[in-house]
This record gives C-alpha cells, structure tokens and sequence, in this order.
C-alpha cells in the first residue's frame, strides 16, 4: 500500500474518530485463529502469532503478541518488524476493532518506534477486514519477552536485562499437546488448566451442565473443576490439578473430557432439572483466573 493511500486511511480514521464503535460480543468469530487470539488477549501471559495482511494492505506478516513494553499499542521494532499487542489499556467495544486499528498504525511508524496507549479508535476495518484468510496464523507460546528484541539488541546487557526484569511476572503456561486451546498454567503453588471453547457460550455452558449434573465434570480424581468464565464471546472453563501436574500429562484426561462435552453437545432435548440446577450454579460461581 502506498504512503498516499495509508495518509487517506488515517485521515479517513480521523474524520471517524467522534463515533462510537458498537459493541461486538465475540470480537474474532470468523478468523481460524478466535480461540488462540481470545487466549492471547485473556490468559496467555507471553506469546507471539504471526499473521499476514491480505494484498490490499500490502500483504506482509506482522506479529500479534500478548504484551509490549510499556503498555504499547504496536511497535515497529528497529528490524522493520511490526508487533501488535493484544493486551492493552485501550478497548472499545470491539476488540478486534481495537487491534486492527493499532496494527495498520503502526505500518507507517518509523522504526524503532511504538504507538502508546491513546484515544479510542473510531468505527473502521477490523481484523476480518485487513487479514489474509488463506494465511494459517499459528501461536507460539513464550517464556519470555524475547520477541521484544531484534537479533542485535538481543545481544545488547540492558535489553536483556529488561526483558529479564520483565520475565519474572509471567506465570508458566504451556499448551496442553494434543488438546487444541487447552494451557496449562502455575500461579501461586497450584496448578491449573484452562481451555478456550469455540461453541456459542449457551451451547457450551448447556452441554458442560449435562456433565456436570453426570458428576463428571473433574478432568481426573484430583483435579477439580472450578467454574468458568466468559471472554470475547467464548466460555473457558477452569481446572484446578493433583499438585505437581504437568501440561504432558493432560493431554489423555483433557481428551476424555472432550468427548464427553461432545456426547453432551450432540443432545438436543432441554435440560433437565438436575442439570438446570448445575447450570444455574456454574453461571453463578464465575471464576477469574
């Protein structure tokens, strides 16, 4: 794209900036990447997936990620690379709305330089709009802030040591393999797994009331189910585990769990009273975490 059509886009952006972006309870339905983008945004303390903007914007790769110094909307990294945050202060009433916005900014930042937390932005393209359907994103899953880095600033003792400094926040996470959307995690001594559903929130928390009421929501003896909670339009229920757990020995339990949810997906006949009573206490014990 040229600089002259992107100066028109931002005008055009500018000109819309006093209108209200109506609210959109799931954000990212339609792109092959909604749960992973949703845990990026949500649970995922370090990660980084890389996308490709469609030919009208241009067609290169950028890299969403979860976190930028600072708080930054976007950056353009002294490479050229364009990073695109996630998990930000700014939120409209459409997050991909959000990060869309911050993404086609930051094409035209110099390098080495990043878009800090501002104004909301006003009604245009969303991620739908801008990126390359044909382009399979794939998430990485950090232990650190690496991506933060070009190779020579990687070399550099005070980058590293912001990162370092950085690093000491995040709580271990790890997909659970073989289980897409599934991330374990360790915060405070416990283990817990978490797990980015991509049915309708009604038809999850229906289902998973079936099991519930079945007494076989836990995922194993020993490992709990705590509640669940809504993000971005989707469910994530939560599990806490037998002390000690690691991400590689969820993948059989998880497996189980799935095609329960699916036995109980595939019924169509309203919920029972039993299981209305377990749906009823789920909603109502939303967990944060």
């Amino acid at each position: 794209m040229s600089k002259k059509n992107r100066q028109r886009r931002r005008d055009d952006r500018k000109a819309a900036k006093k209108q209200q972006i109506p609210f959109v309870a799931r954000p990212f339905e339609g792109l092959a990447a909604e749960q992973d983008l949703v845990a990026m945004m949500q649970i995922i303390p370090a990660a980084s997936m890389t996308v490709r903007l469609d030919a009208d914007h241009g067609g290169q790769t950028v890299q969403l990620v979860t976190l930028l110094p600072e708080l930054a909307r976007s950056l353009k990294r002294a490479d050229d690379e364009v990073l695109v945050a996630m998990q930000t202060t700014v939120r409209s009433g459409d997050a991909s709305r959000d990060v869309a916005a911050a993404l086609l900014e930051a094409l035209d930042l110099e390098p080495g330089t990043g878009l800090s937390a501002s104004g909301l932005p006003g009604p245009g393209e969303r991620l739908q709009d801008i990126l390359d359907a044909a382009f399979a994103p794939s998430i990485d899953v950090r232990e650190s802030f690496d991506f933060w880095l070009t190779a020579e600033q990687a070399a550099e003792p005070e980058a590293v040591r912001i990162v370092e400094d950085a690093k000491e926040g995040i709580a271990p996470t790890a997909p659970v393999p073989g289980v897409e959307h599934a991330y374990w995690c360790r915060m405070n001594g416990k283990e817990f797994v978490r797990w980015v559903r991509g049915e309708d929130e009604d038809d999850f928390f229906n289902a998973f009331a079936r099991v519930h009421a079945a007494h076989a929501s836990d995922l194993e003896e020993g490992a709990r189910f705590l509640g669940a909670f809504r993000a971005c339009g989707l469910a994530i229920p939560v599990w806490e585990l037998v002390p000690g757990t690691e991400a590689e020995e969820l993948t059989e339990p998880m497996r189980a769990m799935a095609k329960r949810l699916e036995a109980a997906l595939a019924e169509d006949a309203p919920l029972d009273a039993e299981a209305r009573r377990a749906k009823a206490g789920i909603i109502s014990r939303q967990v944060n975490l």
